[in-house]
């Protein structure tokens, strides 16, 4: 029996045998994660630098960007190295720090998503009272402790999953390192404490869920009695975005971490870790500035002066004089 304090790498298996389809996967995932940094790091550079965006809400979508930015950049270079070139060795070390980092992420970002329909709640639902329930430092403490509860989060999940005796052999059929793979390798029942956290982390996560609905609940019921068609337009406006974003992520995080083994498959693996690793933080800003019109005209704004800064500089090269 090996023990994973013997194990020095994981070996990574390719994402498929043919290299035309490793190609493809390699610039599929670049394109997405280029894409992602962009509007990510367009909405972040909005938000922090437009006064007009200095709110509650997009403090939590700034938070948001920060967390998408962290999921896109953990996983995917690895992956698409992987597919790029032809040694796939990934270090025992890089796996903790892998599965730590992307556990923190996701834990952190749920519990934002959380946070956020409260701030939809009571934006609609009690409108008067929002400046009191939602002020600065009450906004901090709160994304304080969405990141704070993610990083207790992954803590416990990453020392109690690395400390299992592993005699499966060490290799991934998977894009990165994910908790349910690992158990797989497990020759011990002591992997049934790491069951049991699952169980419990998915009892959390369907408390937060619950609160989530509830609040949705709560604004439905709030938006059909606005008399006006103008003020229902902008409260489903509001909502919406957070609510598809919630439909995309939840459900299939908690069906790949809950499902039964006996429908596990290497495709349905690989599609379910895209679902909600990959395309969740190259969709967000899209679907948030698609239906808010204040993100969208201060990345607009952005953009503008960027390319005004970028034609001003090469004038400036021409004539000899410096850039600023």
């Amino acid at each position: 029996m090996s023990n994973s304090s013997f194990i020095t790498e994981f070996p990574l298996l390719p994402f498929a045998d043919a290299r035309e389809l490793q190609l493809w996967h390699f610039w599929l995932f670049l394109s997405i994660s280029l894409a992602a940094l962009m509007d990510n790091g367009l909405i972040i550079t909005s938000t922090a630098y437009d006064q007009h965006l200095h709110t509650p809400r997009c403090f939590f979508l700034l938070n948001l960007s920060l967390l998408d930015l962290s999921c896109i950049s953990t996983p995917d270079p690895k992956s698409m190295a992987n597919s790029l070139w032809v040694t796939r060795a990934f270090s025992y070390t890089g796996w903790v720090a892998q599965l730590f980092v992307f556990l923190f992420v996701i834990s952190a970002e749920y519990s934002l998503l959380t946070i956020m329909s409260y701030d939809h709640y009571v934006a609609i639902c009690k409108p008067l009272h929002y400046g009191a329930h939602l002020g600065s430092s009450a906004c901090v403490h709160m994304a304080a402790a969405a990141w704070g509860t993610g990083f207790l989060s992954a803590l416990l999940h990453t020392a109690n999953t690395f400390s299992l005796p592993l005699c499966g052999g060490n290799a991934m059929e998977q894009l990165f390192c994910e908790i349910p793979h690992i158990l797989k390798l497990s020759c011990s029942h002591s992997y049934l404490r790491e069951v049991g956290l699952l169980s419990l982390r998915f009892c959390l996560a369907l408390g937060c869920f619950v609160f989530i609905v509830g609040c949705y609940v709560q604004i439905f019921m709030a938006v059909l009695r606005i008399p006006s068609e103008q003020g229902c337009h902008k409260a489903f406006s509001t909502c919406l975005p957070h609510l598809a974003v919630v439909s995309v992520f939840v459900p299939t995080a908690v069906f790949a971490y809950m499902k039964p083994p006996c429908i596990s498959s290497p495709s349905l693996d690989l599609v379910l870790s895209v679902l909600y690793s990959v395309v969740p933080p190259a969709v967000n800003p899209l679907i948030y500035s698609l239906r808010n019109q204040d993100p969208k005209d201060a990345v607009r704004k952005q953009m503008t002066a960027c390319v005004s800064a970028a034609i001003r500089c090469l004038f400036s090269s021409s004539k000899g004089s410096q850039c600023r």
